[in-house]
C-alpha cells in the first residue's frame, strides 16, 4: 500500500464516527477529504449510481467507505503501473 502524506488505512478513516467534508467539485465527482487529510472522488453525474441521494457537505466517513476503498485501490494500482515503468 502506498503513502500520500496521509495514513492510508481505511479503518482509521471511518473509525470513530469520523466525519468526511466536501473539498470540491470537478468533472461529475464531488471531492470529500476525511480528518485526516485523504481526499477522494464520489462520481455523481451517473443517475443510476446516485439515484436521489442528498450529499451533505459533511457526513459520517463510514458511509462513504466504498468510495475510499475504490480510490485507496486506485492509487494503489497507479503507483503499480509507475513502478513497473521504471
Amino acid at each position: 500500500m502506498i503513502t500520500i502524506g496521509v495514513n492510508m488505512n481505511l479503518k482509521d478513516m471511518v473509525k470513530g464516527g469520523q466525519k468526511v467534508r466536501i473539498s470540491f467539485y470537478s468533472r461529475g465527482s464531488l471531492w470529500y477529504i476525511t480528518e485526516n487529510g485523504f481526499e477522494f472522488p464520489v462520481p455523481v453525474s451517473n443517475r443510476t449510481e446516485v439515484g436521489n441521494a442528498t450529499f451533505l457537505a459533511e457526513d459520517k466517513a463510514i458511509y462513504f467507505m466504498r468510495y475510499i476503498r475504490k480510490h485507496i485501490q486506485f492509487l494503489d494500482d497507479a503507483k503499480a503501473e509507475a513502478m513497473k515503468r521504471s
